[in-house]
Parts: structure tokens; sequence; C-alpha cells
């Protein structure tokens, strides 16, 4: 099934536009709706305390509010005139906590479209990506916060650890997956068996996408020394990759809360965009 509704984060940081500008390309190959989504902090002020504040601060707090939404709608429409994409779009600007709004929008779309944190800026919410791929149900992209990206799905390396998680992933991005030139398989350190990869790593998942049509070849990697997420990103180096399909997953206590190990590495080392999956 194509992707039909797509969301697209709008914020302050100075990676936005770009974010934005491969939203709307992707829009635009799948014939889909966009919508532009603002969250904006509510004042980090006690209900009790705010309520003894002076009017003409309330009403200047608000005020910030909105002109902050105001610019993020202003830049949303310039990168659509910009992109001349004849896309049928929506525009939201809410305030409440980032990764509840997110993950509570992310769920009435296909797949919703976030940027990497910046670790040298403050702008958008620490985090989100993570939030959000646990908490609505939907597969995230997350795009890095440098770089451009003027191709998105034209080479792409499927991360394959033959869980749950991993084959969420690839079902929710054959929409991709079936335009691409083409989709590299990856298995680091498999492990073989009925409870595992198979007599082949990455064989069964390969065969299910080539009847999708999809043009894929499998490759296993053994790198005992390294870490599975160093791994993965120096594969995606090495082969040119502008787009890495992978399942996210947790692992601690606090279940939902919580990323795997190598899945949180990864969303702070990209630098290409990362489809994910829970």
């Amino acid at each position: 099934m194509p992707f039909k509704d797509l969301l697209v984060v709008v914020d302050e940081s100075t990676s936005c536009a770009e974010r934005i500008d491969v939203a709307v390309r992707l829009a635009s190959t799948h014939d889909a709706h966009l919508t532009g989504l603002h969250v904006s902090a509510p004042p980090d002020v006690a209900p009790a305390v705010l309520a003894q504040f002076p009017r003409e601060m309330v009403d200047m707090l608000g005020r910030i509010g909105r002109e902050d939404a105001a610019r993020a709608e202003g830049l949303f429409g310039e990168r659509l005139r910009a992109s001349g994409a004849p896309l049928a779009t929506e525009w939201r600007a809410v305030q409440g906590a980032a990764g509840e709004v997110v993950g509570l929008h992310a769920r009435y779309a296909d797949v919703a479209v976030l940027g990497q944190a910046d670790p040298d800026s403050s702008a958008g919410a620490r985090g989100l990506p993570e939030r959000v791929v646990m908490s609505s149900g939907r597969p995230i992209l997350v795009v890095p916060y440098a770089g451009t990206f003027t191709t998105l799905g034209r080479r792409v390396m499927v991360a394959w650890n033959a869980t749950r998680e991993a084959a969420r992933a690839v079902n929710d991005a054959l929409p991709l997956l079936r335009r691409a030139e083409s989709v590299r398989v990856v298995s680091v350190n498999p492990q073989r068996g009925p409870a595992g990869h198979g007599a082949i790593p990455g064989a069964d998942i390969s065969l299910h996408l080539a009847r999708h049509g999809v043009a894929v070849e499998a490759s296993e990697v053994s790198a005992e020394d390294m870490r599975v997420d160093d791994v993965l990103l120096s594969q995606a180096a090495d082969a040119g990759v502008d787009l890495i399909v992978m399942g996210a997953y947790g692992h601690s206590r606090l279940g939902e809360l919580m990323l795997g190990g190598a899945t949180r590495h990864i969303l702070r080392q990209i630098t290409v965009p990362v489809f994910m999956s829970h």
C-alpha cells in the first residue's frame, strides 16, 4: 500500500528546512497528503503560580507561542512554494508536550518525518524520535541535522536481525523498497538456527522482498570485536546508501520509554535518513 498521508514536524531548528524538503519530495513521489505540525511548549509554570501572574505576562507568554507557530508556518509555506510541487497540505499548531502531541498526530499518518537532535542546538525536543516511534504505532523517518538529501530510497540498506521490530520496519517500508534501485539486507553477527535467521542469514526476508518486486541482495557481516551499530553505520557509508531501514526496540524495565543501545546510538550518529518502526 503506498504512502498517502505524511506528517512532518516543523520546529525552530536550523535543519528544519531540509527536513521539510525531504518530506515534500516524499509526498510528491507518492502523491500523498502532507501535514505540517508545530508543537509549542506550554509555560513551564505550575497552574497555581500562573494564576497569580499579571494578565499582561500571561498574554506575553501566549504571544510568544503564537509567534513561534507563525514563523514555523511561514517556513512550511516557503518550502512548499520553493518546491513547486502541487501537493495537498494542511497546517497544525498545537500546544503541549512534544512527545505526546507528535505521537498522537502520527497515529493518523502513514509516516512521521522528524529531525535528528542537534547536540549543538537547543531547538527541537530532545529524544523526540525515540518517544514517537515507541508510542505512535507508526513508522518514523528521521532526517539528520547536517547535510542535504536530494535522493531518498534510491539505494537502501535494511538492517536485519530477524526480530519482530525488523520485520515490522521492512513491511512498513515496502512503498519505499519497491521503488529503490537496489536494496541490501545486512545481517551482523547473525544467530543461526530455528529461533534465529535460519540456515542462510537474510535469505528468507530477501525472498519475501523479491516476491514484492524488490531488487534485493543479502549479505552477512561478522564483526565480533565491534558494536553492531558501528558496523551498520560503516556498512551504510561504504555502500553509499541514502536510506537505512531498521527496527527500534526496547530492552529495559521501562519498556516503551527506552530504546535498545544500537537504536539509540544510530539515532545519534546517522548521516543519512533512517526509516524506523517498532
